[in-house]
């Protein structure tokens, strides 16, 4: 029928572009904003592997800070030991992660390409580590929420649920250069309407 056409040929659900980017100079809100509309990341971390031992290393993660509408900031991926980045991690935890509003519709509706300064992105430093217990059940629900076909993943492959862990926030979003926030900041950013 035309409604099932219509129904099936409309994009997938998403939150991404009903809501407003922060001002420029709410700068913790705009690393926040990003941080929660992006479904993944590129993570960089230290080579373990020949022939490039050593030399920084970007692969592709599925990322989520908490379900659509409840983000906690603190990105969580479902990562098994045989992935070679994470094969990276257990030798040096420590890793760098870059997400961009250019993953969502809205650079290209606002017509900024990726890498200009307005199309906001974030640079995260800091280490993966494993979690577990009542965190590791908040990750699986942040996680699946955003990335149901996780739930299917072979089992054989001993997933396990991990936490960026931020020690420094970087936000281009904005001309006159990059901008950073500590993680205090980050966690805790100045709601205007309390005139934090």
């Amino acid at each position: 029928s035309l409604l099932l056409g219509l129904l099936c040929s409309s994009a997938p659900p998403t939150f991404s572009y009903r809501v407003h980017i922060p001002p420029h100079d709410q700068v913790a809100r705009v690393a926040r904003f990003v941080a929660h509309q992006c479904d993944w990341a590129s993570l960089a971390t230290i080579s373990t592997h020949k022939p490039v031992v050593g030399q920084p290393f970007s692969n592709v993660f599925s990322v989520s800070d908490g379900p659509p509408g409840s983000g906690s900031g603190a990105p969580y991926m479902y990562l098994t030991r045989m992935e070679i980045s994470v094969q990276d991690l257990q030798v040096k935890a420590q890793a760098s992660m870059s997400m961009s509003l250019a993953q969502t519709r809205y650079c290209r509706q606002q017509g900024f390409d990726p890498q200009s300064p307005l199309c906001a992105h974030i640079i995260l430093s800091g280490s993966v580590t494993e979690v577990n217990g009542t965190e590791a059940e908040f990750a699986r629900k942040a996680l699946f929420s955003r990335h149901p076909e996780m739930v299917d993943w072979p089992s054989d492959h001993n997933w396990f649920f991990a936490k960026f862990n931020i020690t420094q926030v970087w936000v281009l979003d904005y001309f006159g250069g990059v901008k950073t926030v500590t993680p205090e900041e980050y966690f805790h950013p100045a709601d205007p309407t309390r005139g934090g």
